[in-house]
């Protein structure tokens, strides 16, 4: 198992790739659901500003800015996790292995939001999404998994487990 430092560091790279990935997910399927690519990451900010985030649909210091630092803050707290529970099978670094650890994380994040945790607590997107497009934005956040799991080791060799 690698230790707490190189998964942090990785956890970083993983979670600035699957925020970022997952940001413009949400943004795309905002514009063609809301009219608004800044309506899903507003709705996130509900953790601040109750409800009246999810109405919020033009870009704002107020409801985006937080909204994205909250969906950042998210999206590396998973990668830490994935980077932690799957690292040494990261480090094989084949790209099935990559693929299917990231698909399991990006899941299990989507049961944990909407099935573990509750309703006050949950994303906030899912207040102006559909589920197909929920679905988008989570393989969105795995393929940002995916993507800092092969940058952060794209300098070292294959390892086997």
């Amino acid at each position: 198992m690698q230790n707490w430092t190189t998964t942090l560091q990785r956890g970083l790279v993983s979670g600035a790739a699957s925020s970022i990935l997952s940001t413009v997910a949400l943004a795309i399927v905002g514009k063609k659901e809301t009219g608004s690519a800044f309506a899903p990451t507003n709705a996130v900010s509900h953790y601040v500003h109750g409800d009246k985030a999810a109405l919020h649909s033009a870009p704002s210091m107020r409801y985006t800015v937080p909204g994205y630092l909250i969906h950042h803050a998210s999206s590396t707290f998973w990668s830490i996790v994935f980077e932690r529970v799957a690292g040494r099978y990261l480090d094989r670094k084949t790209p099935v292995g990559i693929l299917t650890a990231s698909a399991a994380t990006s899941a299990f994040a989507a049961f944990a939001d909407y099935k573990l945790t509750p309703k006050r607590f949950q994303p906030g997107y899912e207040k102006r999404l559909s589920t197909p497009s929920l679905a988008f934005v989570y393989a969105a956040l795995a393929l940002g998994l995916a993507a800092g799991a092969a940058v952060s080791r794209r300098d070292e060799p294959p390892r086997s487990v």
